[in-house]
């Protein structure tokens, strides 16, 4: 599938500020990228750094005064595999060094404090996809996604009590059930395409039978819509902006626009 994704973030950084910005589509043998450019205004030096072993790729500079980033790729994406319930969940002496990060609990997703619910909910499921699904289905139908219900800080706990989020919040509770039930599970930023309103949006990925297979609590787009651009353990390794200081954001329009199927 064929898509042209489009960010322009127009901030005001009142000092000079350090940045770290993620919003270029990440490189990886299913998202072929055929075109990109990215134009900052002011015009200043960057630091676009190498893909990681998750195909990101960020850049770094220094901004002050009114700045505008924007960003336009065309990609060519494969479809996804879609989450099996026979996904079997493999045991820990199997799994790779680099995916253990992803059972332990982090900043947003204190998945230790999620055994309990997690076990006596779904406890009595098949381990591996079977579990996964229904963590899905009980987040949708218990979770509203409700804009502005919360802030920066807020973890899957909150979120859990609350029973109101938006979709980083879907994926931190999704990330911290699974976990719970020794799944590993990560956090993936993405363009999306049909999401309306169109913004960035944040899914997560489960590890099963050596595979990452791609999921979204909220239900807002399929999983084959979305193009990569930032993985890690919560919102706080994917955020599109990291600053060294404060910064007031002016305007952000994203876009995602099909060219063929």
């Amino acid at each position: 599938m064929k898509l042209r994704v489009r960010s322009e973030l127009v901030y005001a950084f009142p000092q000079d500020t350090q940045a770290i910005v993620a919003i270029h589509v990440a490189r990886t043998p299913d998202q072929a990228i055929l075109s990109e450019s990215l134009t900052i205004s002011p015009d200043g030096p960057i630091l676009q750094d190498m893909a990681d072993h998750h195909g990101e790729r960020r850049f770094r500079a220094a901004f002050e005064g009114e700045t505008s980033i924007i960003y336009e790729a065309t990609i060519d994406n494969a479809k996804p595999r879609l989450l099996s319930p026979d996904a079997r969940l493999e045991p820990w002496l199997e799994l790779p060094p680099p995916v253990l990060e992803y059972l332990l609990p982090s900043r947003y997703c204190p998945s230790d404090k999620f055994m309990s619910f997690a076990h006596r909910e779904f406890g009595d499921l098949t381990p591996g996809g079977t579990q996964v699904l229904a963590v899905l289905d009980w987040i949708y139908n218990h979770v509203d996604y409700v804009p502005g219900s919360s802030h920066g800080g807020t973890t899957a706990e909150n979120t859990f009590v609350d029973r109101a989020g938006i979709c980083r919040d879907f994926t931190h509770l999704g990330i911290s059930i699974c976990r719970a039930l020794n799944v590993p599970a990560r956090a993936v930023s993405a363009y999306a395409w049909q999401l309306d309103p169109p913004d960035f949006h944040a899914v997560f990925e489960v590890y099963l039978e050596s595979v990452w297979w791609l999921v979204d609590a909220t239900r807002l787009v399929p999983v084959e819509n979305l193009v990569r651009v930032a993985t890690g353990r919560d919102a706080a390794d994917i955020a599109f902006l990291t600053t060294s200081g404060s910064c007031d954001l002016i305007n952000q329009v994203v876009s995602v626009e099909l060219l063929n199927a």
